[in-house]
């Protein structure tokens, strides 16, 4: 079966595509560095000639409210119809447990814009939501900094590592289309103030966190539930302290 995975060299797509691979796919990653840019079209028609499923793991290059909805109303759009012309089968898109219950997010927001355009269209879809990954970790606690303090929201979430993203999306890319949402989240609740301190202390950092309940995340308040899945998500295996001792080493 032949697989194009959009955003395929990045920290999902890659991990995505060597899975994919192994299960004896053919997979092509693609991205503006192979030829393929799906905000101007550019390289998509060729790149999903045969093509039976199309994954989406892409993301904006900028976070800043105006052009992340563009960038993903433009990508998705473009995608979608390049997806109906070569008869795709299956688009599957990764998208943020979530982003349907914060809407002052304006990175939130446009993920479910994205969403809405692909329920949508014609073509099949499943959307996996998983919850924030281990790997941002670090920058977060970087945008939270002022000075030697880092302040970060108490509110729990239930973050997930990269691995166990790329391992929840490929039975969903080798599946049927559910036409639907499917949640993932790690195995564990934790206050994001928490993992921060936790991260600091691994990397000898002497910055302190502060948490803080009305500390804004990417220009939302959370609460525990803000970011946490619903009823019955898939549960990645690793926990947060065994990742954790692997980034730190």
């Amino acid at each position: 079966m032949k697989i194009v995975v959009i955003g395929g060299s990045g920290l999902i797509g890659s991990k995505l595509v060597k899975i994919l691979r192994e299960r004896g796919n053919e997979v092509v990653p693609a991205s503006p560095a192979t030829g393929v840019d799906t905000l101007t079209g550019k390289g998509l028609d060729d790149a999903l000639k045969g093509a039976q499923v199309v994954v989406d793991v892409s993301n904006s290059p900028s976070f800043e409210d105006t052009a992340v909805m563009k960038f993903f109303e433009t990508s998705t759009r473009n995608l979608l119809a390049a997806e109906k012309k070569a008869g795709v089968k299956h688009h599957v898109a990764l998208s943020i447990v979530g982003a349907d219950r914060n809407p002052d997010s304006g990175y939130l927001r446009a993920k479910m814009a994205q969403e809405k355009l692909i329920k949508a269209s014609t073509v099949p879809y499943t959307i996996l939501r998983a919850t924030q990954f281990f790997e941002f970790i670090g920058g977060i606690a970087d945008a939270g900094t002022e000075g030697n303090t880092v302040r970060l929201t108490s509110a729990k979430l239930q973050p997930i590592a990269a691995d166990d993203v790329a391992a929840a999306l490929a039975p969903v890319v080798l599946g049927e289309p559910v036409n639907g949402v499917i949640e993932v989240a790690g195995p564990e609740p934790l206050p994001l103030a928490e993992m921060a301190r936790r991260w600091l202390t691994a990397k000898h950092d002497k910055r302190q966190v502060v948490a803080d309940a009305k500390a804004r995340y990417f220009g939302t308040e959370l609460n525990d539930r803000s970011l946490t899945p619903g009823d019955n998500p898939r549960i990645g295996k690793i926990r947060f302290d065994e990742w954790l001792n692997r980034a730190a080493a």
